[in-house]
C-alpha cells in the first residue's frame, strides 16, 4: 500500500511512522496515488488570520462577528468546542463561551491571505474552483507528469507551504469526484488530509446521514425525513423514477450522490449566480428613515460590486429578518438587467412599501440576481419616470469621481440616515 509522511513528504512503504523523519503524520491508502480531485477548506480562515497576526490571542477562544446583536461569521477551534458554530446569533455564541475575543471582520487581510493561497494552488493545476475565499476544488488529473509526484504529495505540499510560508491551515479532502472529496475534507479538521477512494464508496457512504449531502438544508431534510430517507441506505433502497416524482430534479441528483456518484466538473470559470449585501443591526428598529438609510447604501455596495464584474441583474431581491429570526424575502423581476444602484434602491424600496408587517427587524439585506453581462443593463429606462435618464447620467458622474478620488468623495444625503 502506497504511503506519504505529510511532514517531510517522503513517499514511503505504509508503517506508523515515518522511516525518514520519524513523523506519524503518515497517509495510508491503496488508491492514494490514482485519485485526482481535491478540496481544500482552510480551518477557520478568519479567525486563523487573526490569531496569526495577533500572537496575544494564541490559545484564547477567538469570535469573527458583528456585535452582540450580529451572527457569527466564524470561530477559532477553541470556541467551536465550547459549542460556537457559523451562522449563530452573537448573544447564543456568548453565552457558550462568554470569555470570547469578539473581532469585527478585516475583509482586506482575509483577501490578501486568499490571493496568496490562490497563487500556491495555481501552481500546481490551472483547474481550480473556487468556492470563496477559504475554500475550493482543485482537479489535478493530468499533473503528475509536470510535477513528479502524485496529485497526493503536492496536496499534501500545499498545505505545508501555508503552514510555513502564511501562517495558515488547511485541510486536505482527496476523492475521484467533487461531492466525496469535499465530505472527505471534513473528515479530519484542522489539518487534515483524508481519502476516499472508489472502491470504498459504497460501504464509506451506506450508513451515513443524508445531511453529509452539501446543499441539503432544513426544508430539504425535513421534506426527506418525512419520505423515512434520513441515511444514504434508506436512499439506495428508492427507484430513480420514484425519487423524481418526490422531489423533482433533485431527486434524480440524489439517487446518484446515494451511489457516491457525481458528474460536475471542477470549472475554473463557474459564474457568479448572485451579488447581495446584507446588515445586522445593533438593536430591532423599526424606524423607516433608518431602514432606507440602509436600503441606499446596501444598494450602493451592490451596485458597486456589480460594476467591479461588469455584471447586471434582471431580478431584485429585499430580505429582511425580524426580531424573532423569521426571514421575509421579496423579489421582483426587471424589464431589463440593472447595475445601478439607483435602480436598485428604487426597486428594494417599492418591495419594502408593499410589506405588510411593521417589524421590527434585525436584518435587511439588498442582492440582485439572473446575471447577465452589463454591456446590456440599463438600457430601456423607465417610460414613466421622465427623471430617471437624468439620474442614470449623474451616478454615472458619481462612478467617475468616486473612482478617481475615492469612495467617500460623494456621499448622498440619504446615506447619513
Amino acid at each position: 500500500m502506497a504511503a506519504l509522511c505529510r511532514d517531510c513528504l517522503s513517499e514511503i512503504p505504509a508503517a506508523r511512522r515515518c522511516p525518514a523523519c520519524g513523523s506519524p503524520r503518515v497517509l495510508s491508502h491503496p488508491e492514494l496515488n490514482d485519485l485526482t480531485i481535491a478540496h481544500m477548506d482552510c480551518d477557520a480562515f478568519y479567525a486563523s488570520v487573526e490569531k496569526r497576526d495577533n500572537p496575544a490571542l494564541d490559545g484564547k477562544p477567538v469570535i469573527i462577528g458583528g456585535g452582540r446583536r450580529g451572527v457569527v461569521s466564524t470561530a477559532c477551534y477553541v470556541a467551536r468546542i465550547r459549542g460556537v458554530r457559523s451562522a449563530m446569533p452573537m448573544f447564543k455564541a456568548l453565552k457558550l463561551c462568554p470569555d470570547a475575543v469578539i473581532i469585527k471582520p478585516r475583509m482586506d487581510a482575509y483577501v490578501e491571505a486568499s490571493r496568496a493561497i490562490r497563487l500556491m494552488m495555481e501552481e500546481l493545476t490551472p483547474a481550480i474552483e473556487p468556492l470563496s475565499l477559504d475554500e475550493a476544488f482543485l482537479d489535478m488529473t493530468g499533473t503528475a507528469r509536470l510535477h513528479g509526484h502524485a496529485p497526493a504529495v503536492m496536496l499534501a505540499r500545499l498545505v505545508r507551504r501555508m503552514k510555513t510560508e502564511l501562517g495558515l491551515t488547511g485541510s486536505i479532502g482527496l476523492s475521484h469526484n467533487k461531492f466525496l472529496a469535499k465530505v472527505a475534507s471534513d473528515l479530519d479538521k484542522p489539518h487534515g488530509f483524508s481519502i476516499i477512494g472508489k472502491a470504498e464508496t459504497n460501504n464509506f457512504l451506506r450508513d451515513k446521514p443524508i445531511k453529509l449531502i452539501w446543499g441539503v438544508g432544513a426544508v430539504t431534510q425535513a421534506a426527506l425525513d418525512k419520505a423515512g430517507i434520513r441515511t444514504f441506505a434508506d436512499l439506495l433502497r428508492w427507484e430513480k423514477t420514484d425519487l423524481i416524482v418526490r422531489f423533482g430534479g433533485m431527486g434524480e441528483r440524489l439517487w446518484h450522490l446515494a451511489r457516491g456518484q457525481d458528474h460536475r466538473r471542477v470549472s475554473a470559470h463557474e459564474p457568479v449566480k448572485s451579488i447581495s449585501k446584507e446588515t445586522t443591526f445593533g438593536d430591532d428598529t423599526a424606524d423607516a428613515d433608518i431602514l432606507d438609510g440602509h436600503l441606499w447604501r446596501l444598494s450602493v455596495q451592490v451596485a458597486d460590486r456589480a460594476k467591479a464584474k461588469d455584471a447586471a441583474g434582471r431580478i431584485v431581491t429585499l430580505k429582511l429578518k425580524r426580531s424573532d429570526f423569521k426571514t421575509l424575502t421579496r423579489r421582483v423581476s426587471l424589464s431589463d438587467p440593472t447595475q445601478l444602484a439607483d435602480r436598485i434602491y428604487r426597486t428594494a424600496r417599492a418591495l419594502f412599501d408593499q410589506l405588510d408587517d411593521p417589524g421590527p427587524f434585525r436584518l435587511i439585506g439588498v442582492g440582485i440576481s439572473d446575471l447577465s453581462t452589463g454591456e446590456g443593463a440599463d438600457l430601456a429606462g423607465d417610460l414613466l419616470d421622465p427623471d430617471a435618464q437624468q439620474r442614470t447620467k449623474a451616478e454615472r458622474a458619481t462612478d467617475a469621481i468616486r473612482d478617481r478620488f475615492g469612495t467617500k468623495a460623494i456621499v448622498k444625503g440619504r446615506a447619513l440616515r
